[in-house]
């Protein structure tokens, strides 16, 4: 990455014209073996955001899964990774349209790829309950910037979320619509437990498409039997939630004790949230076989070792 080269003109550096992903991937020492979690589907996702931003990826996901495993693996680290795949309007060129005029008519701004993995711990804290807040930040509206992609552009009004929520002492920002319905943390899909189920904003309240939060859907309903609401949600209905959570691939399962001075139920993790994590960190590090499908191994395997 140090001889990594961009220049000062390069559109996306100047106007945010590019989208990414964030993958995990999680070391099992007992294994020896890396696993990164649901990697096509980030690249599917990837490749979505490139479309509604009429960017093009010249690989296959399939092609992109075997670059991730590729840089994984000659990284040869022991530890938990993130990988950052991204797509960039590369062109030098000052001027906000992603078309330029040529002599044979108009054109789209050149894109590119690059990929980087590196260690990562946690995120947001995962042993014990964090502290939020609702952020003085509205969550960028659909028609703004598309929300549903992971657009390097819109992280503007997570980062000043997230900055506003750590100068006045909390963990986190949890954002509203401009209509006043919970959205999303700065990075985050929310969950709460309320009256034993499960709610989760819509897909319509301006949310990023997580792929964790479609994974605590699944497990929820599967293994917990407990279908997963999805509606408007109102900011106080947070304050009087018996549990409070939030996920993704950065802060995985992060239980929430706290928003705005109000204790969420007994301040603890709650039962749901707990089953969820141990759920879902076993899951990650491969050590459920249930659901190995989505769990690529990045090490070669060893002799009387399956990869999945």
């Amino acid at each position: 990455m140090a001889e990594a080269k961009v220049s000062v003109m390069t559109h996306a550096l100047n106007y945010g014209t590019g989208c990414f992903e964030g993958i995990r991937g999680y070391w099992n020492a007992a294994d020896e073996q890396m696993y990164l979690f649901r990697l096509p589907e980030h690249f599917e996702r990837l490749r979505s955001s490139a479309k509604i931003l009429r960017m093009n990826v010249r690989h296959s996901v399939d092609e992109l899964c075997a670059i991730a495993v590729n840089v994984v693996r000659a990284g040869a680290w022991r530890e938990d990774v993130y990988v950052r795949p991204l797509v960039y309007k590369s062109a030098e060129q000052i001027g906000l349209s992603m078309i330029r005029t040529t002599a044979n008519g108009p054109v789209l701004v050149e894109d590119d790829f690059t990929l980087f993995a590196v260690p990562f711990g946690n995120y947001l804290d995962v042993e014990k309950p964090i502290r939020c807040c609702v952020s003085t930040w509205f969550r960028i509206s659909d028609n703004m910037i598309p929300a549903r992609g992971k657009v390097t552009g819109l992280y503007i009004n997570s980062s000043l979320a997230k900055t506003e929520a750590i100068e006045n002492g909390y963990d986190e920002a949890i954002m509203l619509t401009p209509e006043g319905h919970v959205s999303e943390g700065s990075g985050e899909n929310v969950f709460l437990v309320r009256g034993g189920k499960l709610i989760t904003p819509s897909v319509s309240d301006d949310i990023l498409e997580g792929i964790t939060r479609s994974t605590i859907v699944q497990l929820a309903r599967d293994e917990l039997g407990l279908e997963t609401v999805e509606r408007g949600v109102d900011r106080t209905e947070l304050y009087i939630a018996d549990e409070l959570f939030l996920v993704g691939t950065g802060a995985q399962i992060s239980p929430v004790c706290e928003v705005d001075a109000r204790i969420i139920g007994a301040g603890g993790i709650g039962p749901i949230t707990a089953r969820l994590q141990a759920l879902y960190f076993d899951i990650v590090k491969g050590r459920n076989a249930r659901y190995a499908a989505w769990c690529t191994a990045v090490c070669p395997a060893k002799v009387g070792q399956h990869s999945r």
